[in-house]
């Protein structure tokens, strides 16, 4: 293992203009306009995972954008063999404006790489390449078998990549499985993730007049239907937080005297909570914590909202239709088809006659709850302490990892989720970012971790 430590410390360099030219690559999966670079990134990654010294490495055709496999199983039948995942694909930009440097031109202030992809997900993903390279290089084996298989679709729900691990169990059976696609606590405070949310995304139309209609001859007698997508949004939250949906909440599972006092104990600052958002004020529901609210609790948020007319100064219409995009974040035993059924009803239900509503389902994920203590959480736990120099602590993450429920359920897989981007990297949100001493830590971790997996002790770092 010190072989390897010593080859990444030595290519370091090479390791970060790699990354870069990763970065360059404009992967938006959501965007029809994109699937041609979509294409270029996964026959990239391709190429520098062959570079790597893996093996069986192949472009997979799908409806929309081609995932990436490859594999090293020379380790030997009684030596476990680890499923590294992660996606090269990435949100869209805008807005573009508030982008102080081209979000597909790498440009590094203060030890950050500012990009989109930075660090979701293709720092953290290139993490464990370098790291299976720095192991072949350097000794011309891995201490155990290894497997990667990377998306272009995490971004919009992963639907092609659930068919295809239903339909190829044996190609991706493994011991286990790895995921960098989170952050730890801060530049010296590792953390490891146990549950993730789930998601349905619904997409919501409202309809009125055939037309767009003169605000002054028709104000007043027809129904404006941005006014009532206004009036059934603001009825889908109470000013505390609560989800007003009848039945949203009844499988939510309850959180543990003993979870919430593990969670108590996590350091999550109010202050720095606040300085990392730039919102004037914490808000929620009244009787869950800071970090409970984050991580334990669903949430219903409208993501986007648009309608009439939005350009330059003014027109005076009644717009013939509204729209809004939402996102509903599950927790254990919330099932999504019937929180997306449950919406729907809502929606018809107080819905005026004066309006039509179509409500449109984008994306559903269970929420997955990890068991914290198995031998690969627990060799995470050690390969963080030998990089980052202090053991990490156990988190709850408020985002979603679609692919977590299919490891587990249909792969039969314990999970870690071995993240290295920080709380304010602004993933999703203009400058996103990402630390680059983490990406050199991150390699040295995965170093690690599959000497550990592997039954080996750890070297020092």
């Amino acid at each position: 293992m010190l072989n390897s430590l010593n080859y990444t410390r030595q290519h370091h360099e090479r390791h970060l203009a790699e990354l870069f030219d990763f970065l360059r690559l404009p992967s938006i999966s959501t965007d029809p306009a994109y699937a041609a670079p979509t294409a270029e990134t996964a026959a990239w990654l391709a190429e520098r995972l062959t570079a790597a010294g893996l093996e069986n490495v192949r472009v997979i055709a799908t409806k929309r954008h081609p995932m990436v496999y490859a594999d090293w199983l020379h380790a030997g039948p009684d030596a476990p063999t680890v499923l590294i995942y992660g996606h090269y694909d990435v949100q869209p930009v805008d807005p573009l404006a508030l982008w102080e440097t081209p979000p597909f031109e790498p440009q590094v202030r203060d030890d950050y790489v500012y990009a989109r992809g930075a660090a979701d997900d293709k720092g953290q993903l290139y993490i464990h390449v370098k790291a299976v390279e720095a192991y072949l290089r350097a000794t011309g084996r891995l201490p155990l078998n290894v497997k990667f298989i990377i998306e272009g679709e995490e971004e919009i729900g992963s639907a092609n990549l659930h068919a295809f691990i239903a339909d190829n169990h044996d190609l991706l059976a493994a011991d286990s499985a790895l995921i960098s696609d989170s952050a730890i606590l801060g530049r010296d405070r590792p953390a490891l993730v146990y549950s993730l949310r789930g998601n349905c995304h619904v997409l919501l139309d409202i309809t009125g007049p055939a037309r767009d209609l003169h605000s002054g001859t028709y104000g007043g007698s027809v129904n404006n239907p941005l006014n009532a997508l206004g009036h059934l949004l603001a009825r889908l939250k109470n000013e505390f937080g609560h989800v007003m949906i009848p039945g949203f909440y009844d499988r939510v599972r309850p959180l543990s005297l003993e979870e919430r006092e593990l969670l108590a104990e996590f350091p999550l600052s109010e202050t720095e909570w606040l300085a990392q958002t730039g919102a004037p004020a914490l808000w929620g529901e009244p009787e869950y914590t800071l970090v409970e609210r984050i991580g334990a609790r669903p949430t219903l948020d409208v993501t986007g909202m648009y309608g009439g007319y939005i350009g330059e100064g003014t027109k005076t219409v009644l717009p013939s239709s509204a729209h809004a995009k939402i996102s509903m974040r599950l927790v254990p035993d919330q099932e999504p088809a019937e929180i997306a059924a449950l919406f729907e009803q809502f929606v018809h239900d107080i819905l005026p006659p004066s309006v039509r509503a179509t409500v449109r389902v984008v994306g559903l994920s269970r929420a997955a709850l990890i068991n914290r203590d198995t031998l690969p959480m627990r060799a995470a736990a050690a390969a963080y302490e030998a990089t980052f120099g202090r053991p990490p602590v156990f988190m709850r993450e408020g985002g979603s990892i679609p692919v977590v429920t299919d490891f587990e359920g249909q792969l039969g897989l314990p999970t870690v989720l071995m993240g290295f981007g920080l709380p304010g990297d602004r993933i999703h949100s203009p400058n996103e970012r990402f630390y680059l001493p983490n990406f050199t830590k991150g390699i040295e971790t995965s170093i690690h971790y599959l000497a550990l997996l592997a039954g080996q002790s750890a070297a020092p770092a």
